[in-house]
């Protein structure tokens, strides 16, 4: 039942995921421009309606198309979903999209089967046209007829059993199934499947929905979180609480702090506690949001909140993580020292046993750590956990000056160029699917992961010149290599030299060049072209500009130039990145260094 409730969830959460841009556009013009937004303008806030009933529906349904039948689902199931729409006039049918959209996938995949082998030559533009239009039309007149209002009866009831819990001061109690279900990886089929449809219908009414704010609060993840960065006992897991407390609470990923609770299964009750007491002062105050908050963090929720109750919705967050701290608190206190990593772990093979995987790992293509030149991190939308782990992973590269790119994907979308694919275990098959061309690292977790630690380190070796993959160099080979770059003479070098333009330097570089003999007139415009190189020569000369040269945002104090046969420059430049990367000698270079000291450097 788990594992189809998950599966469930996944996919919901596959076509709303990717059009949370959307949902963020109108949940601004709600809270802007309303009669009681921010900067209330009438003429504005008559994009609220158009963008709620079509536009919405519309895309989750072409993107649910897509997800069964690519692209000729997607435009089946936007055509569709507007007999839904139509036939459903008093509800925005985000519902009815996240089932029409699928169908109507599912109808054109069929088709392209059945034709698969037997379209008539010279047709095929003429059957794939008119099967669209054809099939289309047929489900947009059964979604008028029956989707649209099916759907209508199943967000009157579901709404109706919403009232019942607000009446009766029932509604704090879903937070005992919201944080659990957060764990279990169960939040999106409960978020995107109940939740954000009938916070929409709400929102449509009364310009706001508390339901909006039952799982995004990010406040008892935050007390938990302090908590354990208080009280742990384990080293490890208390210095890892101030990152995952930024990454929670601004990042808006609450998936960071769940090994925190399944490394001790009781603490969860302080969340609970915590997301209890939020929804309850919600309810007393009357408080929504007039959108839906995705990520889940402080800034996304405030940003949601109508004017008129910002101060609420703060105190919400604030309650939320008061009471899960105060709750979690004794619970870690008491809970000795368990290992952050192996909770990472377990993290890690629920997820695989949600699924009905295991979390073998795999490793994909085998690609060598000289030949990588991108990194893709991928998660399941492309949009939270990967692109943490991206900006984190490029940051912690950047110093070993490797050129290797590092970007953030959904794990079914991978690009062709992708070199090395890191993704959580549960991930992995899918992503070598996608990229069967790259080599895989499976890991627990984006932040801190032996995996993550071992490849950084092959690429720490790549840098220092001691990849296992490096190709072994004979020492004479070298020797005369290097006497071949020993082209750098006292005349090449310039100090001092007053600032120019961008242009000028260059050219001054490129005419020094000449006159060494390095290179011919021609090569002067080149090096201004970037192209047409004809250089028969090979050399380097140094222009120092003390007080710098404009190219374009930055500024050069160095103008080097380069003439080479080939790819020999790259080896040139190669060498010269490596003779500046001491920062205090870059410094002398660039203002007081004599002729000298920069004939040492580069020579």
């Amino acid at each position: 039942m788990k594992n189809a409730v998950q599966r469930f969830g996944k996919f919901l959460s596959s076509m709303v995921m990717p059009n949370i841009g959307a949902f963020i556009a109108w949940g601004f013009i709600t809270a802007l421009f309303i009669e009681k937004g921010w900067l209330p303008n009438a003429q504005l806030a008559t994009l609220n309606g158009p963008m709620l009933n079509y536009l919405l529906p519309v895309l989750i349904a072409f993107q649910g198309g897509k997800l069964i039948g690519g692209d000729r689902g997607g435009v089946m199931g936007a055509i569709a979903t507007i007999g839904v729409i139509v036939g459903a006039p008093d509800y925005p049918m985000l519902m009815g999209a996240m089932v029409m959209g699928p169908l109507a996938g599912f109808v054109i995949k069929k088709f392209d089967q059945a034709m698969d082998g037997r379209m008539p030559a010279g047709f095929e533009m003429l059957i794939n046209n008119f099967s669209i239009g054809i099939f289309g039309m047929l489900l947009a007149i059964v979604g008028y007829y029956a989707i649209g209002p099916f759907m209508s009866a199943v967000l009157v009831v579901l709404k109706g059993g919403v009232q019942v819990l607000v009446d009766h001061s029932l509604l704090p109690l879903a937070a005992i199934f919201i944080e659990p279900a957060k764990v279990l990886f169960l939040n999106n089929a409960i978020n995107h499947g109940i939740f954000t449809p009938i916070g929409i219908e709400q929102a449509a009414e009364a310009g706001k929905s508390i339901m909006y704010m039952l799982e995004a609060n990010p406040g008892p993840g935050l007390g938990l979180l302090l908590a354990y960065w208080a009280f742990s006992k384990d080293k490890a897991t208390k210095d890892s609480a101030p990152g995952a407390i930024i990454i929670h609470f601004f990042g808006g990923i609450h998936e960071i702090y769940f090994p925190y609770i399944l490394m001790n299964p009781l603490v969860i009750v302080g969340p609970i506690a915590g997301n209890i007491c939020a929804i309850l002062f919600y309810s007393i105050t009357k408080a929504g949001l007039v959108g839906p908050s995705a990520p889940g963090s402080i800034i996304a929720f405030m940003s949601m909140s109508p004017k008129s109750s910002i101060v609420i919705t703060a105190l919400g967050v604030l309650i939320a993580a008061a009471v899960s701290f105060l709750v979690s608190s004794p619970i870690v206190k008491m809970a000795g020292s368990k290992s952050l990593e192996d909770a990472q772990k377990k993290t890690s093979d629920m997820k695989a046993e949600s699924k009905g995987q295991a979390a073998e790992v795999l490793s994909g293509a085998d690609v060598k750590a000289d030949d990588i030149k991108k990194i893709v991190f991928a998660c399941d939308a492309g949009m939270g956990s990967s692109a943490m782990g991206a900006t984190k992973f490029r940051n912690r590269i950047k110093p070993l000056n490797l050129g290797i790119t590092v970007t953030n994907t959904s794990v079914d979308n991978v690009p062709a160029d992708a070199d090395v694919v890191v993704c959580q275990y549960i991930l992995q098959d899918r992503a070598v699917k996608s990229a069967p061309q790259a080599r895989l690292v499976a890991i627990g977790n984006f932040l801190q992961d032996p995996n993550l630690d071992t490849f950084y380190a092959e690429l720490e070796g790549r840098a220092n010149g001691t990849s296992a993959s490096a190709p072994a160099v004979e020492p004479e080979v070298k020797e005369e290599k290097k006497a071949k770059k020993a082209v750098l003479k006292k005349e090449g070098i310039k100090t001092g030299l007053k600032s120019v333009d961008k242009e000028t330097a260059i050219r001054a570089a490129g005419q020094l060049l000449c006159d060494l003999g390095f290179a011919n007139e021609d090569y002067i415009q080149a090096m201004v072209d970037r192209e047409n190189m004809v250089s028969t020569y090979m050399g380097i000369v140094v222009m120092q500009y003390p007080e710098g040269v404009d190219f374009g945002d930055e500024k050069a104090y160095l103008v080097i130039g380069i003439a080479g046969v080939g790819d020999e420059h790259l080896e040139i430049l190669g060498n010269i990145v490596a003779s500046l990367e001491d920062e205090e000698l870059l410094e002398t270079l660039k203002k007081n260094a004599d002729v000298d000291t920069i004939m040492k450097t580069f020579g």
